[in-house]
């Protein structure tokens, strides 16, 4: 829910080691796991480890974490093979964008056809 705090934010506990998630990549500012209901055959969440709410958010006060989180982005496409066929960022901002975990992340979605637009 918006508002939740740090020590209930479920991605925060995947950052601790608290909750399992299948990780992919982890860097000194980030971690990238996949989704645990997938929309696409390749759909990795890539979140900074500090929290904050949203990618606005985040952008605002950190924003060279915010390009880390792209950075990585491209890394899990290209490790997927996604990079060549083409893929999806999606930041989710806000409960009427979709927005369930209020820890800023980014969707990485690719290995099939994406319609747009998006919904």
């Amino acid at each position: 829910m918006a508002g939740e705090s740090q020590a209930d934010c479920l991605f925060c506990k995947i950052v601790a080691g608290g909750v399992p998630a299948t990780v992919v990549r982890e860097t000194e500012t980030t971690v990238a796991f996949r989704d645990i209901n997938p929309q696409a055959p390749t759909h990795v969440l890539v979140i900074p480890k500090a929290h904050y709410p949203d990618a606005a958010s985040l952008a605002a006060a950190k924003p060279e974490v915010a390009a880390d989180v792209l950075r990585e982005a491209r890394e899990v496409a290209l490790e997927d093979g996604i990079d060549g066929t083409g893929y999806r960022i999606v930041f989710n901002t806000g409960t009427g964008a979709g927005q369930t975990v209020f820890h800023a992340h980014a969707h990485v979605l690719g290995g099939r056809g994406l319609e747009w637009p998006p919904g």
